[in-house]
């Protein structure tokens, strides 16, 4: 595979990644075609070396590895850690509105949101939804409407003058979405009507919808940009990016002496504290699953690595002065190590030295990120994986640019770069740092 056809399927994937459910369905096809096993926490394992196994949870996270050829606690584990929420506007749970002539959805905002960007979009929606069949049984299934359906609009300047000296969004107020105009006295649909409308329409037998989970997104499919298509220009880069780059190292990683794993979980973008978050015990109930014992569990854990892999800020060429003049990595220089004294990254000297390696032995640039010392650092799940485990972590990323916004800039380049760089992490038979001879 060359970086042209990756970044092919790179688009792909988040195009048909507009929420975690989609996001992990998508990682749930690549893994069954690359022929991974799917498994039930509340089934009995019957596990064989070499063969590649997935698990997944709510539909929202996903685990998947294949098991190494040595024992756990001889070879240790090699895993990838990213996550597949982003921020975004959900849908609340009784959103319908009318007022003014137009039809609108209340919406709450999740996890820190580029709020201005969200304006004079082509939104569409997205999510799963839980109704009744005929039966009266509950059922889960997933939609995305594909299709614009509704705008949240711009106040035009003539009405604000001072729009463009900074404007101040006040969630409640101004993020509702228009979603359609009605004559007045006319009553329009509710979207629970609408979402069964929708699922009739896909062939569910719908009597009732229940819930739902829906979030807007903007229709406009992810590109390659620039000059010579230098760079990657999408929703959601921060962190789907990293999804596929782990899924994909996983599937193309030769079986060997050490156990690979690739954790996606939901919900780092609101802190991780979930059942399905990286807070949650999914991760290491499945490595004291596969230890089968305390004594193993910790030996196993003393040899392996965990690679915290979420997007790093990018130097911005109009806004240079919010970088460290020495911690600036630019776009298609490769991956970027991410530091912080106050273990806001939990990479240490030796997890930084050995994802150097790493890069080296790939043949792939490396850069390094340290935030400004007068500006706060934004954080990862690799320090709560840290705590979680016990385990050595790194975090990584691509650079990228307008991160949280509704479309974000990464390289052509960097997701092939990292690609790489973990694909020869996974094929580590050991992990050791040699001692200082006295």
């Amino acid at each position: 595979m060359q970086t042209p056809a990756f970044n092919q399927g790179l688009l792909r994937f988040l195009q048909a990644s507009p929420t975690p459910s989609h996001a992990v369905l998508q990682m749930q096809a690549l893994l069954d075609q690359a022929g991974f096993v799917g498994l039930k926490a509340e089934d009995h394992w019957e596990l064989k070396a070499g063969q590649g196994y997935y698990l997944i949870q709510s539909g929202r996270s996903i685990l998947a590895f294949r098991l190494g050829q040595a024992a756990l606690d001889q070879a240790g584990v090699r895993m990838i850690g990213a996550h597949t929420d982003s921020p975004c506007l959900k849908v609340k749970p009784l959103p319908d509105l009318q007022r003014h002539g137009v039809k609108q959805l209340g919406v709450e905002v999740y996890g820190g949101a580029l709020l201005s960007t969200w304006f004079d979009r082509d939104l569409s929606l997205a999510g799963e939804v839980h109704y009744l069949n005929a039966n009266g049984e509950l059922c889960r299934a997933l939609v995305n409407l594909i299709e614009p359906v509704g705008v949240i609009p711009s106040l035009a300047i003539h009405l604000n003058r001072e729009a463009n000296k900074g404007v101040e969004i006040n969630p409640q107020n101004h993020l509702p979405m228009v979603w359609g105009c009605l004559p007045k006295g006319q009553e329009g649909l509710a979207l629970r009507q609408l979402l069964a409308h929708h699922l009739l329409g896909e062939g569910y037998e719908v009597s009732e919808v229940v819930d739902y989970d829906l979030c807007l997104y903007d229709t406009q499919p992810p590109a390659l940009t620039g000059w010579q298509q230098e760079m990657i220009t999408s929703a959601r880069l921060d962190n789907l990016l990293s999804c596929y780059l782990g899924v994909q190292a996983l599937i193309q990683s030769e079986a060997g002496p050490a156990t690979q794993l690739l954790a996606c979980h939901d919900h780092e973008e609101v802190g991780s504290a979930s059942a399905v978050g990286a807070e949650g015990p999914a991760l290491e109930n499945l490595l004291r699953r596969l230890a089968g014992d305390e004594l193993v569990y910790q030996r196993l854990m003393a040899k392996s690595m965990l690679v915290s892999a979420d997007n790093a800020h990018a130097i911005h060429p109009n806004y240079p002065e919010r970088h460290d003049e020495k911690h600036g990595p630019q776009l298609n220089a490769g991956p970027v190590i991410k530091h912080n004294a106050n273990q806001r990254y939990a990479t240490s000297s030796e997890t930084a030295a050995l994802f150097a390696g790493f890069c080296r032995e790939a043949g792939v640039p490396m850069q390094r990120f340290v935030v400004r010392s007068d500006m706060a650092c934004g954080s990862t799940i690799g320090p709560i994986s840290a705590t979680q485990l016990g385990v050595r972590v790194v975090d990584v990323g691509v650079p990228q640019w307008g991160m949280h916004s509704i479309r974000e800039t990464a390289g052509a380049l960097d997701a092939w770069y990292l690609y790489r760089a973990l694909l020869v992490f996974m094929q580590q038979p050991q992990l050791m740092i040699q001692p200082a001879v006295e």
